[in-house]
């Protein structure tokens, strides 16, 4: 698989646009349109047409839990007795990605109910289960043969608890995807972004290429929250974190490995 960066306000040479994606409107997306009522964007569509590994670096208020909500009820939705996973930083985060799958659910013409063990999960008259999980290393590990393992938020949820969900995918070879605004250049959201090889499909959509948000909030927000602030919520760049004392390129620098000296 190969890398496909979607960027268009932060053009670098050698990114691939939505544009040059296939024009065909596929099965999934066609499934997301006109039985769950949700009409993508040219970037959201590429997150349901995704494939095993992805990673969702997004502005605020882009719709990402949406999209994945609406990815996940796809998966459960067709695929009999699958497992979907949903990780968050706290409970309320991955109930409230709940309560947008279980909209979704309802135009299916579905009643949704829990599955009777978690109490943040949605239950198919097909057997497939949706469940969210607080970020809690101990309350993970129960699970197994998971088909779709969703990371929302990404960046703020420990390294730990990424390493630990990951062993879940192994027996039914699962999908998995991160989604996230950025938080400094820490953590796996940001290593797999830079680092993770061409295994990971990236998307990148900043504020200013989303038409659902105005240009005058942007200067407003720019205005007021200064502009480290502004290019890591709205902009997707990886900043320093306030107060670092080396920047993670020093860091980096210091770690390489060097031929020893002939002394």
């Amino acid at each position: 698989m190969g890398i496909i960066i979607v960027e268009n306000s932060l053009r670098t040479p050698g990114l691939l646009s939505a544009a040059k994606r296939p024009k065909e409107i596929s099965e999934v997306v066609e499934f997301v349109r006109q039985k769950l009522g949700f009409d993508p964007d040219a970037e959201q569509e590429l997150v349901l047409r995704g494939g095993r590994r992805g990673i969702v670096l997004c502005t605020r208020q882009w719709g990402k839990s949406t999209v994945m909500a609406a990815k996940a009820v796809h998966r459960a939705h067709t695929a009999p007795r699958s497992l979907i996973l949903v990780m968050a930083p706290c409970g309320r985060q991955s109930g409230e990605f709940l309560r947008k799958a279980e909209a979704f659910v309802s135009r299916l013409g579905i009643k949704a109910r829990g599955d009777g063990v978690n109490d943040i999960s949605i239950v198919f008259p097909n057997g497939s289960r949706i469940v969210g999980l607080p970020e809690n290393e101990a309350k993970v590990r129960g699970f197994s043969n998971v088909s779709l393992l969703l990371i929302d938020e990404a960046s703020r949820v420990k390294d730990e608890s990424y390493r630990a969900m990951r062993p879940t995918l192994a027996l039914g070879n699962g999908d998995l995807w991160l989604m996230s605004t950025p938080n400094g250049r820490r953590g796996f959201f940001y290593e797999e972004w830079a680092h993770g090889g061409p295994a990971w499909e990236r998307i990148r959509v900043a504020a200013p290429d989303c038409p659902r948000i105005k240009p005058e909030f942007l200067a407003e927000e720019q205005a007021r929250e200064g502009d480290k602030w502004f290019r890591q919520e709205y902009l997707c760049e990886f900043v320093e974190r306030e107060g670092a004392v080396f920047s993670q390129e020093s860091i980096d620098a210091a770690m390489q490995d060097f031929e020893p000296l002939d002394l």
